[in-house]
C-alpha cells in the first residue's frame, strides 16, 4: 500500500489537473499520469494492439536498444516501438556487486510496486535485481532501474520524453491485469554469430545460457517460462519437484515450441519470387510531447514505494 502522504500528494495533483481543465488548461497531467499521445495511440490501432494489453520489454546494450512487445487477441507478443537507450553505464557482462557501476544481464520482472513516479530521475520503475540467479552467485545491488534524465550509475536511462512513454504503456498494462512485466536484458541481440563473435569472452557461458531465453521468445513470441537450478537458467521446462537456485535440479521435461498460427503459414509456404519483404526500422527517440484530448485515468491506482530516488 502507498504511504498517506503520497495518497495526498496524489490527490492534490488530481485536484490541481481537474482545476486546470475547467480553467481552460486541460493539457496539464503530471507525467506519471500523463496519458498516451494520440500518436502512440495511432501507432497501436495500426499494428491491431490496445493500450491495456500486456507488454514485454527487452534490452540490448551493445546496440543501446530497448523494445517494448504487446500482446494481441492470440495471446503472442508483437514488436511494437524500439527506442534508444540513451545511456547505460558499465561494459558487456553481468551486474556483480553493488557499486559496480553495471547494468544488469538477465531475466527480470516489473510489477506495479515496482514502479516509482517521484523518481529523481523523472520517472522510473524496477527491473528487480537482484534475481533468483544473481542471488544463487552472491550477487549485490539495488535500486536498478530504467528511468529518465538520460544519466546511469548502473541503471538503464531513456531521455525523459522516452520514459514517459514507456511508464504510461507498462502501467496501463499494469492497470488492466498484467501482474508483471518481463525483462529480457541481454548484452547484444542473440544471433549465432554475435554469439560466435564473442566466445573467447569470459561471459560467453552464460550468454549461451541466455540465448536459450532468446531464442524461446523468437520461435514462439511468448514470454519464456524462467526457472533457476544448478545456478543456471532453465527455459520453458516442467519440474517434479521445486528448483532451486543453487540446489541440483529436480527430474525435469522440456515443454515442447509453438509458434504463432501466422508464422506457421509462413513458413509452410514458400514465399513467391514476386513478394518483397518490407522490415520495419526502429524508430529514435523523437516523442511528441502534446497531449492531446484528456483521457487521463484519475483513479487512485497503487504505484509501489512512493518515495523519492532512482
Amino acid at each position: 500500500m502507498l504511504g498517506s502522504g503520497f495518497l495526498k500528494a496524489m490527490s492534490k495533483a488530481i485536484a490541481l489537473t481537474l482545476a486546470a481543465a475547467l480553467l481552460g488548461c486541460g493539457q496539464f497531467s503530471p507525467p506519471y499520469l500523463k496519458p498516451l499521445t494520440p500518436q502512440t495511440r495511432a501507432r497501436l490501432a495500426e499494428k491491431g494492439m490496445t493500450e491495456q494489453a500486456p507488454v514485454l520489454i527487452r534490452i540490448f546494450k551493445a546496440e543501446s536498444e530497448l523494445e517494448v512487445w504487446k500482446a494481441k487477441d492470440n495471446g503472442r507478443f508483437y514488436h511494437f516501438k524500439t527506442y534508444p537507450i540513451c545511456s547505460y553505464s558499465g561494459k558487456l557482462g553481468p551486474k556483480l556487486k553493488q557499486g559496480d557501476q553495471q547494468a544488469p544481464e538477465g531475466f527480470y520482472s516489473v510489477s506495479l510496486n515496482s514502479m516509482n513516479p517521484r523518481s529523481k530521475y523523472h520517472l522510473s520503475f524496477d527491473v528487480g535485481f537482484p534475481n533468483s540467479y544473481d542471488r544463487a552467485y552472491g550477487r549485490t545491488g539495488a535500486n536498478i532501474m530504467v528511468h529518465g534524465d538520460c544519466t546511469s550509475s548502473g541503471c538503464y536511462a531513456m531521455t525523459d520524453a522516452v520514459v514517459e512513454e514507456i511508464f504510461a504503456l507498462t502501467r496501463e498494462a499494469l492497470q488492466n491485469g498484467q501482474s508483471e512485466i518481463q525483462i529480457q536484458a541481454f548484452p547484444f541481440r542473440m544471433t549465432k554469430a554475435n554469439l560466435e563473435a564473442h566466445k573467447d569472452d569470459d561471459w560467453y557461458e552464460f550468454w549461451k545460457n541466455l540465448k536459450e531465453g532468446y531464442d524461446y521468445f523468437e520461435i514462439s513470441h511468448l514470454p519464456p517460462k524462467v526457472a533457476v537450478c544448478e545456478k543456471r537458467y532453465l527455459i520453458n521446462a516442467s519440474f517434479k519437484g521445486r528448483p532451486r537456485p543453487a540446489g541440483k535440479c529436480p527430474a525435469y521435461t522440456k515443454l515442447p515450441i509453438s509458434k504463432p498460427p501466422a508464422l506457421q503459414e509462413a513458413s509452410a509456404k514458400p514465399a513467391k519470387k514476386s513478394q518483397s519483404v518490407s522490415l520495419e526500422k526502429p524508430l529514435g527517440s523523437v516523442l511528441g510531447l502534446t497531449f492531446g484530448p484528456a483521457k487521463p485515468n484519475y483513479s487512485a491506482f497503487t504505484l509501489g514505494p512512493a518515495t523519492p530516488g532512482r
